[in-house]
């Protein structure tokens, strides 16, 4: 079964507003509801994602934007502030691009740039 196929607006809402649930499964809530909920919960949600990658990893930063607003970042520095290879990271990456069957690697060409 696709991720798509697993969650439903209810079902994730509900994982989300649960005070004791488990990690991983509110993580895959969120994961569905950036990917396929409403465009108000998706906009909250990055949102929450952009202030939580900047307090957490205060040295990451993005190198441009996507068509989309969203931002890119290089893999080695993903890496980096992940303490991972970057073998690792490209590979976390591909298995998103599989399991989402979206494209999330962008050429730098297709970037807006940081000034």
């Amino acid at each position: 079964m696709e991720l798509k196929d697993e969650w439903d607006l209810a079902s994730a809402m509900k994982v989300l507003k649960h005070q004791t649930v488990d990690a991983r499964l509110w993580a895959e809530a969120v994961e569905w509801l950036i990917l396929y909920g409403p465009d108000d919960v998706r906009e909250i949600l990055l949102a929450s994602s952009g202030t939580a990658t900047h307090e957490c990893f205060p040295d990451l930063q993005a190198k441009g934007y996507a068509p989309d607003g969203q931002p890119c970042y290089r893999v080695e520095d993903l890496a980096r502030n992940l303490d991972i290879s970057e073998d690792e990271a490209r590979k976390m990456i591909q298995e998103k691009e599989k399991a989402h069957k979206l494209h999330h690697f962008i050429d730098e060409e297709d970037t807006m740039k940081v000034q």
